[in-house]
């Protein structure tokens, strides 16, 4: 029988074995693996990998880069600036091609602060990738999904400066030449990928920015045309922020049935979105006061119905809110708001054994179909 041991075995690590070998790893293994991290969101061991790739090649700019990204994802951010920075003119260790990407999340770790020096980090990267894309249109035997890729990060370039320039709470909005601009941002983003969705989404916000709502309609029918028949899985969908906006566009438009189909979208795919379920509030609560001022049911619902149906959202929504430490006050304070004006009204959340079992029922039944809906 052989001995027990008593003390513990330390746990080994990827690292502590390329470090045993007798032949140092090469920084294309370290940065492997590294990658292979990141993808599985071990952020604090893939920055140890790339560190020890950093120390055979300091100027390694793949290798900064990965720990720039790993840097923001553990909130260092600025570490991850100075990192970024590196990476850029007039940085004397900027390589001969700066990485695109560097200049990206650059614009968006400055945004906030400094907006002019956003847009031109923008306008970088939106140079750099308008060069990439002629280059390949000279080529024959190009990867399409490659450029795909290339036209989609350069146009979302383009809504980020608009979105700059559209912020109320920058100076920005108020230079007499923002509308002018944002139209001429937005008309390079549809030449470079023409029906690009989140592009034409983007003009029909700039359209409501300038009271033309049947203008935005139109435009909106466009952008969800798009997408709205895939399935909630497909990775060509827009990013859930992006369908949010959707459905904030949506209820300024009075257009419920489509936002609660879109809603239902993303509460498919995550079901604990604080915004989602503030969204299907207000909508459900704006529906409810116009079947209570009309008289009329609205898909079959008295404005009672839709009322209880609103507070059990906004109820989800603070409670979510909490759980999560949510940091949208303002969000918070509004869902409050209504919820007490729906107290005013004497309405009451649906006990909760019922809660679920309605909607099981309604989500097919009192919505409708995307046959139905009609934008106009």
């Amino acid at each position: 029988m052989g001995r027990t041991r008593n003390k513990k075995t330390k746990a080994i690590t990827t690292l502590d074995v390329l470090a045993r070998q007798k032949e140092p790893p090469s920084s294309a293994a370290l940065l492997e693996k590294a990658q292979s991290l990141i993808v599985q969101c071990d952020y604090e061991l893939a920055k140890r990998f790339i560190e020890r790739a950093l120390q055979a090649d300091t100027t390694d700019s793949t290798a900064r880069e990965m720990l720039g990204v790993v840097q923001l994802e553990l909130g260092d951010l600025d570490d991850a600036k100075q990192t970024f920075e590196s990476l850029v003119p007039p940085s004397s260790t900027a390589p001969p091609t700066p990485p695109t990407s560097a200049f990206l999340y650059l614009a968006q770790l400055v945004a906030e602060d400094d907006p002019h020096s956003a847009l031109r980090y923008y306008q970088t990267a939106v140079d750099i990738l308008q060069a990439q894309l002629k280059g390949k249109a000279r080529a024959s035997d190009d990867d399409k999904n490659d450029e795909t890729e290339t036209k989609q990060t350069a146009v979302r370039a383009l809504i980020s400066m608009v979105e700059i320039w559209m912020d109320p709470a920058q100076d920005l909005c108020f230079d007499p030449v923002a509308e002018k601009t944002c139209e001429e941002l937005l008309q390079k983003a549809l030449v470079t990928d023409p029906g690009n969705a989140e592009a034409t989404q983007m003009l029909a916000s700039v359209r409501m920015s300038q009271q033309r709502p049947d203008e935005a309609k139109q435009l909106l029918d466009q952008a969800w045309s798009v997408w709205k028949d895939f399935d909630v899985d497909d990775p060509r969908l827009p990013s859930l922020e992006t369908r949010l906006a959707l459905v904030r566009l949506f209820l300024e438009l009075a257009l419920f049935a489509p936002a609660l189909l879109v809603l239902q979208g993303v509460m498919a795919v995550d079901d604990q979105e604080v915004e989602a379920w503030y969204l299907e509030g207000w909508c459900f609560f704006l529906m409810a006061e116009q079947s209570k001022t009309s008289g009329e049911p609205i898909e079959g619902l008295t404005w009672e119905e839709l009322a209880k149906d609103a507070y059990d959202c906004l109820q989800t929504c603070k409670t979510l809110h909490t759980n999560q430490d949510h940091p949208d006050r303002p969000l918070l304070e509004h869902a409050e708001e209504l919820m007490h004006t729906l107290d005013g009204f004497g309405i009451t959340p649906s006990p909760a054994d019922e809660e679920d079992d309605e909607w099981e029922e309604a989500d097919s039944d009192d919505v409708g179909s995307d046959d139905d809906i009609e934008m106009s």
